[in-house]
């Protein structure tokens, strides 16, 4: 890699850290409890590697496929990859055995499908349940007026550890206007707490855009793709 893009790629971490800091000190929380997940689609491994090795750990990606290439480059690194993307059924066998958490839970049908694959495997894995905040027809996402039917079948399924809930509020050019759906997210997130116990614990809401408003109303996890990385490949 260049030493132009590595002086680039530590300028933009540098600066996301100093944003994170900002906005905690607004609403006095811990700059150290805010994960950053490096949401590297269409993101070379090599920009993933040079991240890494100056602290980001945490990484996202939208597609199996492209995801597995990276995985097998970057093996020799404690990554831990979280899937992000809309999971199609037919890619459930192998994103259990790639990711380390689903962050998109938001059907049934996809919830089954997990836990069939992950009895056979005895193995269980995190995820987050995917809410669609805003009511979007065209995103995914559990509906909010749905949310509690759908926890109740998730209870009964025992592969499947429920860490908390994410979201992808509409787009807004002012990142304040997001800012009720965030509220209403961390209003869910304390409903929903007693549904699931102390490992319930997450809160993934918050990318580029808007994440200082994110961290303000209680994300836990913000996912940073441009900001970080610069444009995709």
């Amino acid at each position: 890699m260049k030493g132009e893009l590595e002086q680039t790629l530590l300028r933009n971490l540098n600066y996301v850290k100093e944003r994170i800091a900002i906005a905690c000190n607004k609403v006095a929380r811990k700059p150290e409890d805010i994960k950053i997940l490096g949401a590297s689609k269409r993101q070379s491994p090599e920009k993933i590697r040079f991240l890494y090795n100056y602290g980001i750990t945490l990484f996202g990606e939208n597609y199996v496929q492209e995801a597995e290439e990276k995985i097998t480059a970057l093996e020799d690194l404690s990554i831990e990859w979280h899937f992000i993307g809309r999971l199609q059924t037919n890619k459930v066998k192998r994103a259990i055995k790639l990711f380390h958490m689903i962050e998109t839970v938001d059907r049934k049908e996809l919830a089954l499908e997990l836990e069939k694959r992950l009895s056979k495997e005895n193995k269980t894995m995190p995820i987050l349940l995917e809410v669609n905040i805003g009511g979007e027809p065209t995103k995914g996402g559990i509906r909010v007026e749905e949310l509690e039917s759908f926890c109740e079948v998730i209870q009964q399924l025992k592969h499947l550890e429920v860490r908390g809930l994410m979201c992808l509020p509409p787009l807004e050019e002012d990142a304040n206007r997001v800012r009720p759906y965030f509220v209403k997210m961390r209003e869910l997130f304390e409903r929903f707490k007693p549904f699931f116990g102390e490992s319930f614990r997450e809160l993934s809401m918050g990318t580029s855009h808007d994440f200082e408003v994110a961290i303000e109303e209680g994300a836990t996890i913000i996912r940073l793709g441009s900001i970080l990385f610069g444009p995709r490949l």
